[in-house]
């Protein structure tokens, strides 16, 4: 079973950038998909942003397209979130997931991911 562990949060302005990492204690090699999710007080998990095992294939919420960046690197088994033109509505804890079992075709819901990290929080001041 996968361990994550998300780092690289932290506190900016708004038009500020951050990058935010997710080191896995196994292989993601074989991870289908990953994906990073945010979670604001008394919100719902939302997603993102997906990617999927070859790197190729990403996919974002319309929230942070042309903003956001998801990448992978499986020889080092790191998930990335490059975060840049960050907003105060960014501010929430971001988690990352993965699925072992099928690729992504879309941001899918946070149900659809069984491995979790236990988040990193973003916080952007206006």
């Amino acid at each position: 079973q996968v361990r994550l562990v998300e780092s690289g949060g932290g506190s900016v302005q708004a038009g500020g950038s951050l990058r935010l990492s997710c080191t896995a204690s196994g292989s993601i090699y074989t991870a289908r998909c990953m994906g990073w999710f945010r979670q604001g007080p008394g919100k719902g998990r939302e997603g993102v942003a997906v990617i999927n095992s070859g790197g190729g294939n990403t996919y974002y919420a319309d929230s942070v397209k042309g903003r956001f960046t998801i990448a992978r690197d499986n020889a080092k088994n790191i998930l990335y979130l490059q975060m840049n033109s960050l907003k105060p509505e960014d501010t929430d804890m971001y988690y990352c997931a993965a699925r072992y079992d099928l690729y992504c075709f879309t941001v899918l819901p946070s149900s659809s991911f069984p491995y979790w990290g236990q988040g990193t929080q973003v916080t952007v001041s206006s």
